[in-house]
């Protein structure tokens, strides 16, 4: 599997990726050894970069993944995890989360990530979902990652989101090494390619591109009606382009969740494309179809002539 670098970092990732957002309970109750499973399987595929959260299912995730890993030769593998939100106790005993961008959270953040992983570093932190807090994800968040850098906590660091002002903001910010954008480029829609795309190029920031499969609605050959978008029901005009896709997917001899990968990889500032899994087979075939050296030229002016993507 082909490796992609972050930035100047030197850190490298495999051109897949596995989210780990399923593993922390995301639509269903998942056992450590379902989710072990998933990372052997990717293991098994060829994947070597890894991205968890402290949002996924309250630390959930991070625990499953370090579990799933800590047999792993770690100098083999990358890692990253998020920053922005702490896991706390509430009032009724209960964790929650609890929003801090400040140094010492950013700081804390790191170290309780790496208690729940059972882990010694991480390779990679990203502010996450810094929109809910812009101005302190920008004026202190950001700030104290470049510190940990600086002090070899971690080797590279970016934002990760969905969301397009925030993308904006951090896009032109050279300190980065990374944006991972979630869902904002896709087969379905491409917004990321307006500013945040150009804004990353000029700046030398690579990109992690992550939601490919937007809510896993272009993860099925046909998307059936029940489909999820942003993890919500799909609006029916957006149903109606993805069967659209589907539909000129097939024409073209292929389907549309390899269609999804291979438009997800195309610009070659996209390091890697991560993706999610709630079954070790799907890992695998998820795999096997970005590594499908089968080129897609004709679909790609099909769509183009369809006014489906940009030309």
């Amino acid at each position: 599997m082909r490796y992609g670098e972050l930035g100047s970092s030197g850190v490298r990732v495999t051109e897949l990726g596995l989210g780990t957002a399923q593993l922390g309970d995301l639509y269903e109750a998942m056992s450590q050894e379902r989710a072990t499973a998933i990372v052997d399987a990717a293991w098994q595929a060829g994947i070597r970069y890894f991205d968890t959260a402290p949002h996924y299912g309250l630390g959930l995730a991070e625990k499953r993944l370090g579990h799933a890993l800590r047999s792993r030769p770690r100098a083999q593998y990358v890692l990253s995890s998020k920053v922005g939100r702490l896991i706390r106790t509430g009032n009724r005993g209960e964790p929650e989360r609890s929003w801090d961008f400040t140094e010492a959270g950013v700081r804390s953040s790191v170290e309780e990530s790496l208690g729940r992983l059972g882990l010694d570093r991480l390779d990679i932190a990203l502010l996450h979902d810094p929109q809910e807090r812009l101005t302190d994800a920008l004026g202190t968040g950001l700030p104290a990652l470049v510190r940990l850098r600086e002090e070899g906590v971690v080797g590279a660091i970016g934002v990760g989101t969905g969301d397009l002002t925030a993308l904006t903001a951090f896009a032109d910010r050279a300190e980065l090494d990374t944006i991972m954008i979630a869902g904002r480029y896709t087969l379905l829609e491409q917004p990321a390619l307006t500013k945040v795309i150009p804004a990353a190029r000029a700046a030398g920031i690579s990109v992690l591109n992550a939601g490919v499969f937007n809510s896993g609605m272009l993860a099925q050959d046909r998307p059936a009606p029940d489909a999820r978008y942003e993890y919500r029901e799909v609006p029916g005009a957006l149903l109606a382009r993805a069967r659209r896709l589907a539909e000129l997917a097939a024409a073209a001899g292929t389907t549309l969740p390899r269609a999804a990968l291979a438009y997800a990889a195309r610009d070659p500032l996209v390091a890697s494309v991560v993706v999610g899994a709630d079954s070790a087979g799907q890992i695998l075939a998820n795999a096997r179809m970005a590594q499908d050296p089968r080129p897609l030229d004709g679909l790609w002016h099909a769509l183009v002539a369809a006014g489906l993507i940009p030309a």
